[in-house]
């Protein structure tokens, strides 16, 4: 296993760290884990070196924590850094943060946490914590011991990224990276923004949740199949990470020996740097056809938001676009099948034009929710 040091985490890291959002369940309910498949997972994991273990308040519907814990009994805590998060959107007064702090300590049964994140930071729930003195609590959990790092992670734009880097003094921070998402939310500015400020960066969904490991189109592998070395759709998406030498650690959520056996051997080697520019060429060449295969072209920068009749235009679009460029029919029609649940699906649409008249890139968006609505509903 390769380790990164950050001297202000003064830790060595693996750069694989398990993250545990997609552990094996029963019958597909997400909250109903297979408890001793996972725990042989993670500690297979740890046995070959992965030191640093992720979870959160609200994953498999509030039962990871619980089942991280079980994984780390018999001697496993000893050997790992423990991450979790603050469910920052339930929070609503001062007391809330030491509330859930301390429910998360009893669900992962640890004296404290050695990674402790401000969950997927946002405009609106960054403000909200800020009136709450959210640095006074951090502040206080650190001298406390409940917690040994303090950081956060991040669902929105570069300029927000930033004010959040420079509004304390951060241990690490978490983004999403990948070679799709280059220029999304935080992005390379981002990460390179964060490293000049000698904040060590953990990435999340390197492999844009399991869309860049799946086998691709023909068109794709007719790419990866022009490479000198031959590797899997996930190792190219792994390696392209890795080799920033600002990341500390690459999180995957794996849900079987085989990812985690792979994963593992990939990050033997990935080091800084250590791929070539025929290689990062031929990324490139792949990102560009992914992104060929776009729909619609929406860049998520929320002008058409709020829906008067709320539904949740982006997040429709980014549906629709992954079933073209990933092929997630599956995926994407569940997730639809979820907004109608939650009324935001395209379907509710009423063609009042707010949406268009706001729109940037001055896209049909009344017209392609329409073709959403056709395209994924069941």
């Amino acid at each position: 296993m390769q380790y990164r040091e950050f001297e202000k985490l003064g830790e060595k890291l693996s750069v694989l760290g398990f993250g545990a959002m997609r552990l094996p369940v029963e019958g597909g309910d997400q909250g109903n884990i297979k408890e001793e498949e996972s725990i042989k997972l993670i500690r297979y994991a740890i046995d070959n070196g992965v030191n640093y273990v992720d979870t959160a308040y609200n994953y498999h519907k509030g039962n990871s924590e619980i089942l991280v814990g079980k994984a780390l009994k018999d001697g496993y805590r000893e050997k790992v850094k423990v991450a979790t998060k603050l469910p920052v959107w339930l929070v609503n007064a001062y007391e809330d943060f030491d509330k859930y702090l301390n429910e998360q300590l009893q669900k992962l049964d640890l004296e404290y946490i050695d990674f402790y994140l401000l969950h997927s930071l946002s405009k609106k729930q960054w403000g909200k914590i800020k009136e709450l003195n959210v640095f006074d609590f951090a502040d206080r959990a650190l001298r406390d011991g409940r917690i040994k790092h303090i950081g956060f992670s991040f669902h929105d734009d570069l300029s927000l990224f930033k004010e959040i880097i420079d509004s304390y003094d951060w241990h690490f921070c978490q983004i999403q990276y990948n070679y799709m998402n280059e220029d999304y939310q935080a992005g390379t500015e981002g990460l390179e923004y964060a490293a000049s400020k000698n904040i060590p960066v953990i990435v999340m969904e390197p492999l844009l949740g399991g869309k860049l490991a799946k086998t691709p189109p023909k068109e794709i592998q007719d790419i990866w199949d022009k490479a000198t070395v031959k590797r899997t759709p996930a190792q190219w998406g792994l390696r392209w990470v890795l080799n920033h030498k600002e990341v500390a650690v690459v999180l995957s959520g794996m849900g079987d020996i085989k990812q985690v056996e792979e994963n593992i051997k990939t990050a033997e080697d990935a080091l800084p740097g250590s791929l070539t520019q025929e290689e990062l060429d031929l990324i490139k060449e792949a990102a560009e056809k992914f992104q060929s295969k776009t729909a619609i072209g929406c860049t998520n920068c929320e002008y058409c938001m709020p829906c008067p009749n709320k539904v949740w235009i982006p997040y429709n679009f980014q549906l629709y676009n992954d079933y073209y460029m990933y092929d997630t029919e599956e995926y994407s029609k569940e997730m639809y099948r979820k907004l109608k649940e939650r009324n935001e699906a395209a379907s509710l649409c009423v063609e009042c034009g707010k949406c268009e008249a706001a729109c940037p890139q001055k896209l049909p968006i009344m017209e392609t929710l329409k073709k959403v609505d056709i395209l994924l509903r069941e």
